[in-house]
């Protein structure tokens, strides 16, 4: 029963939102800080593919929309999208390679933040500006190098991921 996805998925989601919203938040680089749970749906792109990159985009974009200024929707809207696109990216890309995933998550962070500012926009905020480029590099960079501890994890959530000994990924 703790095998379960239906206990995993909550546990994933609750220790991202609390990393995002205490630690990280006070970490910033040049003014920015990570975005873990945009890094929450590229992982479930690249362990889920394109339907549970989606569902799990929806899902961490809502949870965190919770604790945002801006309008109530915007990042699960962008975050769906971008776990769906990476889904579908790496349908046919064979992971044997330990950079793929976090050229992936690195490339699809910077896509995500720069589509969050374009949808926001036309929703009448103001989030394009000089400091929008500095923004996605910080995300993308940071999400880069944590990829390959959130791909885990978020294989482990949805049950994946088998006890035992595993090839180095």
């Amino acid at each position: 029963m703790r095998d379960d996805p239906r206990f995993r998925l909550p546990i994933m989601f609750v220790a991202t939102l609390l990393l995002q919203t205490t630690l990280l938040a006070r970490m910033r680089l040049f003014g920015v800080m990570p975005d873990l749970m945009l890094l929450v749906a590229v992982a479930g792109g690249i362990t889920g593919g394109p339907t549970r990159g989606a569902a799990i985009g929806f899902a961490s974009g809502m949870i965190i929309d919770l604790f945002l200024p801006t309008p109530l929707g915007l990042s699960a809207l962008v975050f769906t999208l971008v776990g769906y696109g990476v889904g579908v990216a790496n349908t046919g890309v064979l992971r044997s390679a330990w950079y793929i995933p976090v050229l992936t998550a690195g490339a699809a962070s910077v896509a995500g933040v720069t589509l969050y500012a374009l949808i926001g926009s036309v929703l009448g905020e103001r989030m394009i500006d000089g400091h929008l480029v500095t923004i996605a590099l910080v995300v993308g960079l940071s999400n880069a190098v944590l990829a390959p501890v959130a791909v885990r994890f978020v294989d482990w959530s949805l049950g994946s991921l088998k006890p035992g000994p595993r090839l180095p990924v």
